[in-house]
């Protein structure tokens, strides 16, 4: 398969919304949300409290009449500045360009499989602003093999699971953690396509920095195009 098409093959895989949180909400309890660094409204509260942006997302939500917000891909955000995890202090070298999609709704909410697939691994990432919680599944169509993580998971999430073990769509693979185990974030799934894993095992970089932005988004096409939100 020519590099360039791989987003054409991940959007070939579905033909209508896939829900990779509880099937008891539909495409219209969705509204899309925008938490780049332009957006004004973050300004106005403190990004760096997790319970100050739990509050911000629930505002958001009902303002809209809306049970979940989504969203991120490839979005420039400020909120990564506040962890000597990403924070190099260099325009260059910083990572603070999202490479997943983010769904934000209440810790606890069941996280399902969208696709067929086997555990390929697992790890709670711990370091404050990380994943917490990750898990990764490997799926194989078309001779093609590709990699979904979720992360902010709980911790009771990676208790039972084997690697190697087979999933089914839309099989519960995890719930959401909350800010004390998920890397301190208001509660929401991290969903992230990967192409080549480069040998990593339970996490991988959510986050690039400009200089390698070019490789990961070829490497991490916009979730939702499978998802189709």
């Amino acid at each position: 398969m020519i590099e360039n098409n791989f987003s054409d093959f991940i959007e070939s895989l579905s033909q209508s919304f896939i829900p990779v949180v509880s099937t008891k909400y539909s495409s219209k309890d969705y509204v899309a949300i925008d938490l780049s660094e332009t957006n004004r409204d973050l300004n106005l509260i403190d990004v760096s409290s997790s319970t100050v942006f739990e509050e911000f997302i629930s505002k958001y939500l009902q303002k809209r009449k809306a049970k979940l917000a989504y969203g991120g891909y490839n979005e420039i955000r400020a909120i990564y500045s506040r962890s000597a995890h990403f924070n190099q202090h260099n325009p260059e070298t910083e990572r603070n360009i999202h490479l997943g999609l983010d769904i934000w709704c209440a810790a606890g909410t069941a996280v399902l499989a969208p696709l067929d697939g086997r555990i390929h691994s697992f790890n709670n990432n711990a370091n404050f602003g990380d994943y917490g919680p990750t898990i990764i599944l490997e799926h194989t169509y078309n001779e093609i093999t590709f990699y979904t993580l979720y992360g902010h998971l709980t911790v009771a999430s990676l208790s039972e699971l084997k690697i190697g073990q087979n999933i089914k769509e839309q099989d519960v693979i995890a719930y959401l953690g909350d800010a004390s185990v998920n890397g301190d974030y208001a509660p929401h799934l991290h969903f992230q396509i990967i192409k080549d894993m480069q040998d990593f095992v339970g996490d991988y970089p959510g986050v690039s920095n400009k200089k390698d932005l070019a490789f990961y988004l070829k490497n991490c096409p916009d979730p939702n195009l499978l998802l189709k939100i």
